[in-house]
């Protein structure tokens, strides 16, 4: 048997980083005292995760950061298996995802059940990022918006 046949276990090294990011964050999470404590933290967190981006998956997602502050002042900056993500009462609405998480082709912008976004029997929940235009960002700050109402 050969080493990498030995060592899967189903789950790529950058899903088991991500599952482990994950538990740090909720072990964090559960030490925080108070909540104002714990949003500081938590953005502070968000801010280091997108500063240690390459330059273009950094540039989109302090963009993102900075539209949804300033159009959904009331999501809540937190990291969700090690992605920067925006939640309301705790539970995540939307996510970035850098193409190096996942050595993917484009980054990701999506939403998780708890966004409003239903149309029908079928609609959008993630969008591929390769740049962000002015454009771009007027429509994440529709869609997080239109998430959360």
């Amino acid at each position: 048997m050969t080493a990498t046949a030995e060592k899967f276990d189903g789950f790529t090294d950058e899903e088991r980083d991500a599952m482990k990011a994950r538990a740090r964050e909720l072990k964090a999470s559960a030490r925080r005292v108070s909540r104002a404590d714990k949003a500081a933290e938590e953005e502070a967190a968000v801010v280091a995760k997108i500063a240690e981006m390459r330059d273009s998956d950094r540039v989109m997602a302090e963009r993102i950061h900075a539209v949804i502050k300033e159009n959904v002042p009331e999501l809540a900056p937190k990291l969700w298996y090690g992605m920067p993500a925006y939640a309301r009462d705790g539970k995540v609405v939307c996510f970035f995802q850098s193409a190096q998480k996942f050595s993917a082709r484009y980054a990701t912008f999506g939403f998780s059940d708890k966004a409003d976004l239903d149309d029908g029997a079928m609609w959008p929940a993630s969008y591929a990022l390769k740049g962000l235009t002015a454009e771009g960002e007027a429509r994440i700050a529709e869609l997080v918006r239109q998430a959360v109402s």
